[in-house]
């Protein structure tokens, strides 16, 4: 998974350019380790779902994040989070799984759903409005949940606003 800022646009001209150094490229050609793992809830009208997500934070993290992985267990995902909100988009050129996107403003509630990307595509997908994080699902999943846009999702890097 790549998403594209403005300041990532150097980094992703060099990881083009003729002559790059083979093993920086390289590891990107494989799963990244596993990330820090955090519990989430998430609020539906069903009652709120508990999810293990993978902490994507850093620049690297989030520029690797779901690229090359082949499975994901259903009850998991990654959370991109930006330390202020950002308008976002991603694409899938990488990516084998396809996911539902959940794109989530600073306080926490679910601003727009994209439901089941397709994989292995530089087809753009952008949030909406600027958001603070962004979660990836198995494709299917939020629905399957319940989850939709306005649902609350409950993790510590979300502040409530007053």
């Amino acid at each position: 998974m790549r998403l594209t800022l403005a300041l990532f646009a150097p980094v992703l001209a060099l990881m083009v350019a003729p002559g790059l150094n083979p093993p920086a490229t390289a590891a990107l050609d494989r799963p990244q380790p596993r990330l820090p793992v955090q519990t989430i809830a998430i609020d539906t009208p069903h009652g709120p779902v508990s999810l293990t997500v993978e902490m994507a934070i850093t620049g690297r993290q989030q520029e690797q994040g779901l690229m090359y992985r082949r499975q994901m267990d259903a009850d998991c995902g990654m959370l991109f989070v930006f330390p202020n909100p950002t308008q976002i988009t991603f694409w899938m050129k990488n990516t084998y799984l396809p996911l539902d996107m959940l794109f989530i403003r600073a306080d926490g509630t679910v601003s727009s759903i994209a439901a089941h990307t397709k994989p292995r595509t530089l087809d753009p997908v952008p949030s909406a409005e600027p958001v603070k994080a962004v979660l990836e699902l198995n494709a299917g999943r939020a629905k399957a949940l319940g989850i939709e846009e306005g649902a609350k999702v409950r993790a510590s890097i979300f502040t409530e606003r007053r």
